[in-house]
């Protein structure tokens, strides 16, 4: 029973992120920590998500726009290494691609944002302590990462003559902690989780070649902190059922703002004024023998806009399987379909943007190995 639901669990934490379809503000990936639970001396695990979305504007300024699909697919990787340092504590070494967002708005008529994308890339050290209890064991989690910012922009200045550029980096840190208790013999565990925050200071250049602008560029802006709890418990012999509630206080994004001290006319001010967000999740893992088994998810995740931007709704249902092999390793894959609800600009700039609702499709595969 242990063997088979802690698997399903796992495969459970991995198919979350091949669903992930970015309602919730820019979250994409999360760092595998479930792999302090496994119970080799050394584990390995590593996967990527492919995401695809689909969403088409119905309403806007620019009638260029009318029509476009402007969302862009993207990869989530996933890495994670566990060594049990001694019985009581092991410690995993993670990445992950945390946040992103990229959108596609060629073809517009009048002068505006024509590429957008920015990507955050997570390096982590997690650790937990093991404490038995009369039943079952207590865990205290604590660990520390550092987050890579990378930010690129393409505005139509002259359109289909002049276009402006501005490329930002930057780097902060922060830290995770956290508690959890199981008892292995009827595969329950549940976990309580906190990421904390981080705020950006970034810099770097603003080009304008038809003019001959290269200036130095400054961004900042800020990255939520979160809370989740999770849940699983065997329900009968080779079932497993799952659940999880995510807190994220994306309200503390309330704009982008960038500066170009010596050319004062780039300076720009994307506004999002977000509300906090919450992805709620549950399912159901099967083995169906010693060597296969499989799951069923659904997640709904929160949109955050409060008219200032299209963050909507996203509803995902997500189907997974994996298998262990005969050198000692298990391949994991998934598929995730994600329904995005309509959402229209009310305020600022692009007041009266409005897009339809689209699909994401989602499929993952990752390897298993421990020693």
């Amino acid at each position: 029973m242990r063997h088979h639901a802690i698997g399903g669990a796992l495969l459970a934490a991995t198919m979350l992120a091949a669903g992930s379809a970015q309602a919730g503000g820019f979250s994409r990936g999360s760092a595998d920590t479930d792999i302090l639970y496994e119970p080799g001396q050394f584990d390995f695990r590593a996967g990527v998500t492919f995401v695809s979305p689909s969403r088409k504007i119905t309403s806007d300024g620019d009638p260029g726009l009318v029509g476009k699909d402007y969302t862009e697919s993207y990869f989530i990787p996933s890495i994670a290494a566990k060594v049990r340092l001694f019985d009581p504590l092991s410690c995993a070494g993670t990445y992950t691609q945390a946040y992103g967002g990229s959108v596609n708005y060629e073809g517009r008529l009048l002068p505006g944002k024509l590429r957008e994308e920015f990507t955050v890339d997570e390096f982590a050290l997690t650790c937990a302590a093991k404490f038995g209890m009369e039943r079952g064991n207590f865990y205290v989690i604590g660990g520390a990462f550092v987050e890579r910012f990378d930010y690129e922009r393409v505005n139509s200045v002259i359109p289909g003559v002049a276009n402006a550029n501005l490329a930002l980096d930057g780097t902060d840190y922060g830290y995770r902690l956290g508690v959890a208790y199981d008892i292995p013999e009827i595969a329950f565990r549940t976990q309580l989780l906190y990421r904390s925050s981080t705020s950006y200071g970034a810099d770097g250049r603003f080009t304008l070649p038809a003019m001959g602008v290269d200036a130095a560029a400054f961004g900042t802006g800020n990255l939520p902190q979160n809370l989740e709890l999770k849940i699983q418990s065997g329900i009968a012999p080779g079932w497993l059922a799952f659940g999880s509630i995510k807190w994220t206080d994306w309200s503390v994004q309330n704009q982008l703002a960038v500066s170009v001290p010596d050319f004062p006319p780039a300076d720009s001010l994307d506004v999002y004024n977000w509300k906090d967000g919450w992805t709620v999740t549950g399912g159901v893992g099967h083995a169906f023998n010693d060597r296969i088994s499989g799951l069923a998810s659904l997640t709904w995740d929160q949109g955050v806009s409060t008219g200032w931007d299209l963050s909507s709704d996203t509803w995902t249902v997500a189907l997974g399987g994996s298998v262990k092999d005969t050198w000692g390793g298990e391949l994991r894959g998934g598929v995730g379909v994600s329904y995005l609800t309509s959402a229209e600009e009310v305020f600022g700039a692009n007041a009266g943007r409005a897009v339809d609702s689209g699909w994401a499709y989602a499929l993952n595969v990752g390897y298993k190995l421990s020693w």
